[in-house]
């Protein structure tokens, strides 16, 4: 089977989370990186995880799951210690149309968590599709390792060129291979810098036209 790979905006998305130990803990933070909005139901709760409630970074249910709690959720994640409870997420889940993923159970999982290296916005995500997470940990390492690490700042510097590109140059091939070499080229902020002044050499062309 193959997968369908997307980055997945989930700013103030309902996501739910079953389990609070060592298993979910990782995959709430996941969630709160993105902006979601975190209910998490679980009987006990690691004493970071529960600091972080108390501060109302998420929302906390103490007890048993309960398939009401998938209510207008727009994702889940089952991250107990129990095959079968995150089975029976998994089930209620797929029931009510809602992506699911069973911590380290393929074949109750709906997608996967891969590994990521960032650099600001850039992410680079790697999958296994379940076969061998600890391969994908390891790339991630090995690509981690030869990635600049100013990447980040430099796409920030990047993009915003590319915006002031998208606003004054037509859709065409002459803005595509524009776009393509900027791609290629340091960017900075300051008006001298090299990119930016090629940007502007394309704008007083079309302006000249």
């Amino acid at each position: 089977m193959s997968l369908f790979p997307i980055f997945l905006k989930l700013q103030d998305r309902r996501c739910l989370v079953v389990g609070a130990g060592e298993i979910a803990e990782s995959k709430i933070h996941s969630l709160l990186a993105a902006g979601a909005d975190v209910t998490v139901v679980s009987p006990e709760a690691k004493p970071d995880l529960i600091a972080s409630a108390n501060v109302g970074l998420f929302t906390w249910h103490r007890r048993e799951y309960a398939a009401a709690d998938l209510d207008g959720m727009f994702l889940v994640v089952a991250a107990t210690d129990s095959l079968e409870v995150n089975a029976a997420v998994y089930r209620d889940a797929v029931d009510r149309n809602i992506l699911c993923n069973a911590v380290d159970d393929p074949p109750n999982c709906d997608f996967y968590f891969p590994s990521v290296v960032r650099r600001g916005r850039l992410q680079i995500a790697i999958s296994t599709e379940g076969e061998s997470p600890a391969l994908a940990q390891r790339l991630r390492k090995e690509i981690d390792e030869q990635l600049p690490e100013d990447l980040g700042p430099w796409l920030d510097d990047l993009g915003e060129l590319r915006r002031e590109v998208l606003a004054v140059l037509p859709p065409g091939e002459s803005r595509k291979l524009l776009l393509h070499e900027l791609a290629h080229r340091p960017v900075c902020s300051a008006d001298h810098c090299p990119s930016r002044r090629l940007a502007l050499q394309a704008k007083d062309a079309l302006a000249h036209q």
